[in-house]
């Protein structure tokens, strides 16, 4: 078991054999070159250039690099940690690769450790507001059919630790949070258009206006165009 006490940022490279160990601070991968394969007890991913991974304290994990490699490694120790943080596959946008910058100017010049323990803050801070790929992957599809093997691989999860993982995440079941996206578009569009049942349907995903009604009234205990007269503005 490793142990740090300051927040520690440098470049790292690693072997072509696994080693397995855990640790008992928060760590971020960022790749430079090359890519890193990582397992843990629920999760199985190839780690690239697109995406940084956060591994939380105490998980064991078995990691190696089968081609030339860099990462940005940055170790945080608990002080600094958000309470209960879970591993975290965080593709690279424009926020996270401006902070990917940031880090690597820090790296680079170590010169001012408290301006590091600012900015580790913050990075740990974003596990709490960032969305997961998986949760995103929803919010642009949940119009379509989606399944539960497709989200869980996703995010590199088994798919009976993701169910776990994205409760404790939402607070929520993913074919709740899914049904809950539907039918607040659903009575928008009750509300705001005048479209009819079967084109509503059709928008958020039903075979016909029949299927639609019965899940509207499983949900809301009353006929979308019953919603419709109560609540059309």
């Amino acid at each position: 078991m490793e142990s740090i006490h300051q927040v520690i940022c440098e470049k790292r490279s690693y072997s072509k054999e696994f080693n397995s160990h855990q640790h008992d601070f928060g760590q971020f991968l960022f790749p430079l070159q090359g890519t890193l394969d990582i397992e843990t007890k629920w999760q199985t991913l190839n780690l690239n250039s697109d995406h940084c991974f956060y591994l939380p304290p105490n998980l064991n994990h078995n990691y190696r690099s089968t081609d030339r490699n860099e990462f940005l490694i940055v170790d945080i120790p608990l002080k600094y940690l958000p309470e209960d943080t879970s591993s975290m596959y965080i593709q690279l946008d424009k926020k996270w690769t401006s902070i990917r910058y940031l880090l690597l100017e820090e790296a680079r010049n170590k010169s001012n450790s408290s301006s590091l323990v600012d900015l580790a803050r913050y990075v740990t801070n974003k596990l709490h507001v960032s969305t997961s790929p998986s949760i995103d992957y929803i919010h642009k599809h949940y119009k379509e059919p989606i399944y539960l093997k497709m989200l869980a691989e996703i995010e590199h999860y088994h798919p009976v630790y993701y169910s776990t993982w994205f409760k404790k995440k939402t607070g929520k079941s993913p074919n709740v949070y899914i049904a809950e996206l539907r039918l607040k578009e659903a009575k928008y569009l009750l509300e705001a258009t005048d479209w009819s049942l079967t084109r509503i349907s059709e928008e958020i995903g039903f075979e016909n206006s029949s299927s639609f009604t019965r899940w509207f009234v499983k949900f809301e205990g009353i006929p979308p165009r019953k919603y419709r007269f109560l609540n059309k503005r």
